[in-house]
């Protein structure tokens, strides 16, 4: 496939661990951390005003993607006991055609380029949410896929599923399967915020090459110790899960400070996403 390429120099210790842990829904590695978004929040106000309607999702998506520029491990993944880095950086997440609880739901990557912004991450995520809204956009790809795939009975679909998914290990599923497929993705994202709830953990799955899923919650006001004095900020929850062959907690941990240093400078969002930026120090109160 295209969408990867081989690392192959790794420690003895790392291929233990792919022998001894194949399956990347063993490897799971919850996160819980509560981001401050303070500055986010006046700086997405501030540009409402001047007449760039960003939401906190979009700009997060384009926080999350300078993350993972910045942290290349992150966009790596284990597949057949071998390990691999991403080509590219993609954000995924489902979209429902309607607010409703039988609605379709469509599965949504957004790929970041390097020289992505907020500016132009914010257009691409609209343009495909209103193509699922408006049902200009026809489906197709995995989308498409799965709605024929799911008509078979057991007989037919179940062999065919177990066919994809050992083509999948290998690298070899075609590329009509891939296409808008979030498990083919860097990291699948869940804006709960947007219901009015907290974060939750969500499972990985060994299907295809994500190696990271996270959701966020509501923001909200929450009283803060700073310096020793209390102060009102506001805060969202997220819950990560990360496969922990990819990397150590030591490498989680400052991929989430520099994601915070990130929305606590939201200036820097209108950047190029490859923007080098300065890595986190970390503290033994931060691990």
């Amino acid at each position: 496939m295209k969408d990867r390429r081989r690392i192959k120099k790794i420690s003895g210790m790392e291929q233990i661990m792919y022998d001894l842990k194949p399956r990347r829904c063993d490897c799971d590695v919850f996160v819980n951390h509560k981001l401050d978004v303070t500055e986010l929040m006046k700086y997405l106000e501030k540009s409402k005003k001047e007449g760039n309607h960003y939401t906190f999702f979009q700009a997060l998506v384009t926080a999350i993607g300078k993350t993972f520029y910045n942290r290349p491990k992150l966009n790596r993944f284990v597949d057949n006991r071998h390990l691999y880095e991403h080509t590219t950086v993609s954000i995924s997440f489902v979209a429902k055609v309607e607010f409703e609880d039988n609605a379709e739901e469509i599965m949504i990557i957004v790929p970041i380029e390097p020289d992505d912004n907020i500016d132009t991450i914010s257009k691409k995520m609209n343009d495909k949410v209103n193509g699922v809204r408006n049902k200009t956009d026809k489906k197709a790809g995995a989308n498409s896929a799965i709605d024929i795939l799911g008509k078979f009975p057991n007989i037919i679909r179940v062999p065919l599923i177990g066919a994809l998914k050992f083509l999948d290990k290998r690298g070899l599923l075609p590329a009509s399967l891939v296409e808008d497929n979030l498990y083919y993705s860097s990291i699948i994202l869940s804006n709960l915020g947007a219901l009015h709830f907290g974060a939750i953990y969500h499972n990985n799955t060994d299907f295809g090459s994500c190696s990271a899923i996270a959701t966020i919650g509501e923001v909200k006001d929450e009283e803060v110790i700073i310096d020793g004095k209390k102060q009102v900020r506001k805060l969202v929850e997220l819950g990560a899960n990360f496969d922990e062959r990819i990397g150590d907690g030591f490498y989680f941990v400052k991929s989430l400070k520099l994601l915070e240093n990130i929305l606590k400078n939201p200036k820097c969002l209108e950047n190029r996403a490859d923007e080098v930026l300065e890595q986190p120090k970390v503290t033994k109160k931060d691990k």
